[in-house]
């Protein structure tokens, strides 16, 4: 079964949010909504995601410093950004958005075609880095299970040389094999 990858949609306006999920709708993921950049920095904390669009201007905490926030985090630091904003003030906000962690940055209006293509390029990313881990995984497993097969296999010879080594103990022992002198009877 593949699992689907979740993609985080932040925005503080509803009509925004309605948008992205129309458009991304068709690429058939879990799209996760988020209304300001407290409640994306609580939705990383339980869940991993493909991919973050991200509005720039919000109240409170903005999409630069949400970007912040997420870049500095261990486990999210990671994920793709992409910056959706209405203003443009020119190279130096754009430079801003890449500076802060962003892997693209769109104006509004934006054509819905192009922003899919480019969610669906990181949701495939996504995928493939969740299979490659799965495999890895596997593998460390399978090697696990062989080394400790072959730890047992090493267990078992050094077990078997010390049993013999017992037995020709013994052996030299017993009467009349003339390895030494009887062992005394115990009455």
């Amino acid at each position: 079964m593949v699992q689907k990858a979740k993609i985080l949609l932040v925005d503080d306006r509803p009509e925004n949010l309605l948008a992205l999920e129309a458009i991304l709708s068709a690429l058939d993921q879990t799209l996760v909504r988020a209304s300001s950049g407290e409640e994306a920095l609580k939705a990383l904390l339980t869940d991993d995601f493909a991919v973050i669009l991200l509005d720039v201007q919000m109240p409170g905490m903005d999409g630069f410093e949400t970007a912040a926030h997420i870049k500095r985090r261990e486990r999210t630091r990671d994920i793709p950004i992409i910056f959706l904003t209405a203003i443009n003030h020119g190279p130096h906000h754009t430079f801003r958005g890449y500076a802060a962690g962003a892997v693209d940055y769109i104006s509004k209006p934006f054509d819905p075609w192009v922003l899919r293509a480019k969610v669906s390029v990181f949701v495939e990313l996504y995928m493939k880095n969740c299979q490659l881990k799965e495999q890895a995984e596997a593998l460390s497993k399978q090697l696990d299970d062989e080394s400790a097969d072959a730890a047992a296999v090493a267990t078992a010879a050094h077990l078997e040389r010390k049993l013999t080594g017992l037995r020709r103990a013994l052996d030299a022992l017993e009467p009349g094999s003339g390895g030494g002198s009887p062992l005394p009877s115990p009455n």
